[in-house]
């Protein structure tokens, strides 16, 4: 006897568990039981599990009896003709949604071709097996799972047109590229997602050589020509805010100049920019550090009447100003009541981004690089057609990782802008490479994409013949401009007294251990003096105890608070962090003694 669950609950026991799983599934398919219900059976437990529960992953798959498929000819015509719908042939038991668990008990077809008596179902389509971003891949299926995924991942972070109202959007973070174009080879997936409308790359004609060496393991060379027409140039987006805040006692901020004698006054050429109204005006230029809008707030603690009656002596300057090293151009600005009732203030500044040293880019096939050099277009190697490359691609990286899916791209691309069409990439159902060569060399090019390309600098016939075609690239939001950082001297922490972390808190440049080889390995080992004393302090140590003592540096007097006055106190230079250790020693009732000897002991 088999034992029957339903939903996890025993129900049951049934003797012939086969006969009693396709009366389920016949009933299931007739609509005599509801369509939603899932039915399997578990061989080494010997048992049949029912699932109805909600949230379950479930796919479509066409129903295959004695080797047919039930959907027919006659079917997919009155699909076509609007007759029927999609939920008809669900209805009719032509199509069948199952789970996970179900799935274990089918024997799947990928192709019609490929069924045999066996087969329980086939495939809607074999493109099914990829994600909404994957099955935008041309040629999908030529490339490994790995950089298929890679693919999906970086098309994410590709720059485009993210949404048509984005001039009255104030949206995080986000970037449009200038020039967004449809891509020459696309898949069915992409024209039903309806990608055209918010397109996030652009066609570049590209050439798979080695150039000089600036190509080497991922990077890129690019055509400074074609940097300088709008390739690849995108704006960058970041918004502010400023509210007037309301406080306990009728106090509150207000949005005006802050006058010179306010608390935590700013200098006076941060002010330039904004108006009488305290806020700066549209398409003004700005700088790290300049203020947007400028405002004050009342004191945060009314330690006395006195106080609260010099209330205007007392207020503090809390301006909204642009973040250390970022700059750009004010876009827009919106005058708008938060959900208090506060007045608000919110302003769009607008960075241009021009393609330079550095900022990362990639394909649809997991191949992705950074820019090792830009090239004036007059040192770019040409073909004979005069053909000039906006991307130089390292050939060294398509044997090790089998990209075959971005050579074919390149291939298709190169199709499509001579012939005027686009190509279909969709996997699995595509124009493959014999018709491609076919209509390559009816166009009048060598049907394997390689050209002769000649020198740009000396004009000679390059000894070799090289792969040239289009295909479609994205910039990626990681660019060298929101990378790039550097200081001398600023902040340090409160706690620690050592420089800040992060670019945006002008923070320091840290030196690990591997960086302290470098130095020494350089002969430059006097340096780590420096660099490793960022928090360096001199204290003073009481001889007798060994604990840290009190100095009055005005009265020149020393004091022991265990020792008292009558003692000896040495001045000892060390990291802070090392007094803020001694220190926690301390709270947990530790006695950390300092025992001071003299260096030349």
């Amino acid at each position: 006897m088999t034992d029957v669950y339903l939903n996890g609950r025993f129900i049951g026991n049934v003797e012939k568990w086969k006969n009693f799983m396709d009366n389920v599934i016949n009933s299931r398919r007739k609509g005599e039981i509801p369509k939603e219900l899932n039915i399997s059976y578990i061989e080494p437990e010997d048992k049949i599990v029912i699932v109805t529960d909600s949230g379950r992953v479930r796919r479509p798959l066409i129903v295959v009896e004695n080797g047919k498929p039930k959907l027919t000819q006659e079917h997919i015509k009155k699909l076509k003709e609007g007759k029927i719908k999609w939920s008809d042939l669900v209805k009719e038991g032509v199509i069948e949604y199952l789970d996970a668990e179900e799935e274990e008990n089918t024997y799947i077809a990928l192709n019609e071709k490929d069924l045999t008596k066996e087969h329980t179902h086939l495939e809607v389509s074999p493109l099914i097996i990829f994600g909404a971003m994957a099955s935008q891949i041309p040629y999908a299926e030529h490339s490994s799972a790995g950089r298929i995924l890679f693919g999906s991942k970086m098309t994410k972070q590709s720059l485009g047109l993210y949404a048509q109202n984005y001039p009255t959007r104030m949206d995080t973070d986000v970037s449009l590229l200038y020039y967004p174009q449809k891509p020459i080879v696309k898949t069915i997936v992409h024209d039903s997602l309806n990608e055209d409308e918010h397109p996030s790359g652009q066609n570049v004609i590209i050439a798979v050589m080695p150039w000089e060496g600036y190509n080497i393991e991922d990077a890129i060379v690019i055509n400074k020509s074609s940097i300088d027409r709008g390739l690849f140039r995108s704006s960058f987006f970041k918004p502010y805010k400023a509210e007037e805040m309301k406080y306990p006692g009728g106090l509150m901020d207000k949005i005006e100049i802050p006058p010179k004698d306010v608390k935590g006054y700013r200098s006076e050429e941060l002010y330039d920019k904004v108006e009488e109204d305290g806020i700066i005006f549209p398409e003004a230029i700005v700088k790290s550090d300049d203020v947007l809008v400028g405002k004050t707030s009342p004191p945060r603690f009314l330690s006395s009447l006195e106080e609260f009656s010099a209330m205007m002596e007392s207020r503090r300057e809390t301006s909204t100003a642009v973040k250390h090293g970022e700059k750009g151009i004010v876009t827009s600005i919106m005058l708008t009541e938060s959900e208090d009732g506060n007045r608000m203030v919110k302003i769009l500044v607008r960075d241009e981004r021009i393609p330079e040293t550095g900022d990362k880019f990639a394909f649809r096939h997991g191949q992705k690089g950074v820019i090792g050099l830009i090239v004036p277009q007059e040192d770019m190697p040409f073909t004979a057609n005069g053909i000039i490359p906006d991307v130089i691609f390292s050939p060294e990286s398509i044997p090790s990782r089998l990209t075959i899916s971005h050579m074919l791209e390149i291939l298709a691309g190169k199709v499509g802008a001579l012939s005027g069409k686009y190509m279909d990439g969709t996997p699995f159902q595509n124009m493959n490479e014999f018709e491609l060569r076919k209509m390559l060399k009816e166009l009048g090019f060598r049907d394997n994409g390689v050209e002769t390309m000649y020198d740009g600098r000396t004009g000679k016939e390059i000894k070799a013949r090289f792969f040239i075609g289009s295909e479609y690239g994205y910039k990626l939001k990681w660019m060298v401009s929101g990378k790039l950082h550097a200081r001398s001297r600023g902040p340090v922490q409160l706690l620690t007294k050592q420089p800040t972390e992060g670019r945006s808190r002008e923070g320091g440049l840290r030196l690990g251990e591997m960086e302290k080889d470098c130095f020494i390995g350089h002969g430059a080992s006097l340096l780590l003096k420096e660099r490793f004393s960022s928090d360096e302090i001199e204290i003073p140590i009481c001889e007798n105890c060994g604990m840290v003592a009190v100095y009055n540096k005005f009265k020149n007097k020393a004091y022991c608070p265990i020792c008292g006055e009558n003692t000896k106190v040495k001045f000892v230079k060390m990291s802070y962090a090392f007094k803020l250790f001694l220190d926690e020693l301390k709270a947990l009732g530790i006695y950390p003694k300092l025992i001071l000897k003299s260096k030349l002991e």
